[in-house]
């Protein structure tokens, strides 16, 4: 059964509609439901289906195409390169029934060997053969985990495949709501704190709340997913940046530099310090694809130039693995059972709390009635000076009504209170950004938490709620 997805699937399935034969790439991060998207869609009936070999040789992806063509119906030896590969491709088509050819290629970035000639194949069987048949019949599907290489060969293709793709689908993590419901069908019995706890640590990834069990608590589900000497995911980090980076070590060392950095994040030159990384082309494609790839976010203050941009760890799994996993080294197997009440254990929910709040702002637009309002959504930030203290806002929603909405998240256990310091705190952005930007619109103060904020003497300063149950819209 397929949780939400219902515009992806209305689009896959409208390939088979189309009159001209079509190529579509669907991508996206390890674990977010490509592969079990695209059979569900399609009932798992496919003219020839076939995977990938990660890390394999230009001999093995062969032998392994071979034994997928032989899998679909075609008696063949092991061709010797990719354009032998899909001649035999076309047989096996020509072969075929009439009607529609839905052809289904995973993990294409894993096919794409050493001076193994991968794309050129491919263009000249879609390009020469696939749409000058007459029969127009050839629904073409590729799909792949490394993001960064599907925009570059695909999406971005300067050759002979510029332009070709009829359909592209970036299929991302589920939101709150969808998990929401996943558990509803697994027939675990989570309230929406669980959702939210675990989704701060799991994402929206449906691969990972797949191994959840039912009758056992937050906690105890976490230990067994993550600290248990057989936890299903114990080793899931390194394989996770090694699926989707071919050297992954460079891209460890940013994330790990975020991870250690700055909460508010890091600026460019001071993750090249940290890291020990040499500036040029090569960092700077590190930093595209890891963004392209959902593991950290880019802003810049709004009216700031692009070059004073900071960077942020992003990705929820990502998060907890640096300020949870790694900490504990799988010496505890009751690690998360027994810290659920720890300092710690609280300044990673509200790191968390804000990330998940950043991957919701849809959601968050249309709990104060502004989805159809053009809005600018950024963030804002300004250096300590002599002068002045230094002061971040996370979240600005520039709003084309004369409105901007400053965002601030917190989560708290019960009803959050905004106490002295706080309300201090919050002044002093506001005076920063109201003195130092060039937003000349009225300022809002939204607080967004987990169970809505306490009417105190400092209550006036909110001029709007959000709270944990509108993120589930």
């Amino acid at each position: 059964m397929i949780i939400g997805r219902e515009k992806e699937k209305r689009e896959l399935l409208s390939l088979i509609e189309k009159e001209e034969s079509q190529f579509c790439a669907v991508y996206g991060r390890r674990r977010v439901g490509k592969t079990y998207l695209i059979r569900e869609s399609f009932n798992y009936q496919f003219c020839f289906q076939h995977t990938g070999v990660s890390k394999g040789t230009l001999r093995q992806q062969l032998t392994a195409f071979r034994n997928s063509l032989l899998a679909a119906g075609l008696t063949c030896a092991i061709p010797k390169n990719w354009s032998e590969a899909f001649e035999l491709l076309k047989q096996l088509i020509n072969n075929a029934p009439a009607g529609k050819k839905v052809l289904f290629i995973d993990e294409l970035p894993w096919m794409d060997t050493p001076k193994g000639n991968l794309i050129g194949a491919l263009e000249n069987f879609w390009n020469g053969w696939a749409t000058a048949r007459s029969e127009k019949d050839i629904v073409l599907i590729v799909c792949g985990s490394a993001t960064s290489w599907i925009s570059k060969k695909l999406l971005k293709n300067k050759g002979g495949l510029r332009g070709r793709l009829t359909l592209r689908i970036k299929l991302v993590p589920f939101t709150l709501r969808e998990c929401e419901l996943f558990a509803k069908g697994a027939n675990l019995a989570f309230g929406r704190k669980d959702v939210l706890e675990l989704y701060m640590i799991l994402g929206g990834i449906p691969y990972y709340w797949s191994f959840l069990k039912k009758g056992l608590s937050v906690a105890q589900n976490v230990d067994q997913l993550f600290f248990t000497e057989t936890a299903q995911l114990r080793d899931e980090f390194e394989a996770l940046y090694a699926t989707l980076f071919k050297r992954p070590e460079n891209y460890l060392k940013v994330i790990g530099c975020l991870s250690d950095g700055r909460r508010s994040g890091m600026t460019r030159e001071e993750i090249l310090a940290s890291s020990k990384l040499t500036d040029g082309g090569t960092f700077s494609t590190i930093m595209e694809e890891l963004e392209e790839c959902g593991f950290i976010r880019r802003f810049a203050s709004a009216d700031t130039a692009e070059t004073n941009a900071l960077y942020q760890l992003i990705d929820n799994y990502t998060l907890f693995y640096y300020l949870c996993i790694k900490k504990n080294a799988f010496s505890d197997e009751r690690y998360w059972s027994n810290t659920f009440t720890s300092t710690s254990h609280n300044t990673w929910k509200g790191h968390a709390f804000e990330r998940v709040c950043l991957q919701h702002i849809p959601q968050m637009k249309a709990a104060l009635g502004i989805s159809g309002v053009q809005t600018n959504v950024c963030s804002w930030f300004v250096r300590g000076s002599n002068e002045r203290r230094g002061a971040q806002i996370d979240l600005v929603l520039q709003r084309a009504d004369g409105f901007t909405d400053i965002c601030e998240m917190k989560h708290a256990a019960n009803v959050f209170t905004i106490d002295k310091d706080y309300a201090k705190d919050l002044q002093n952005k506001f005076d920063a950004y109201q003195e130092l930007s060039k937003d000349k619109r009225t300022l809002h103060l939204v607080m967004v938490t987990t169970n809505g904020v306490a009417n105190n003497s400092y209550y006036n300063m909110v001029q709007n709620e959000i709270t944990m149950d509108d993120l589930f819209a």
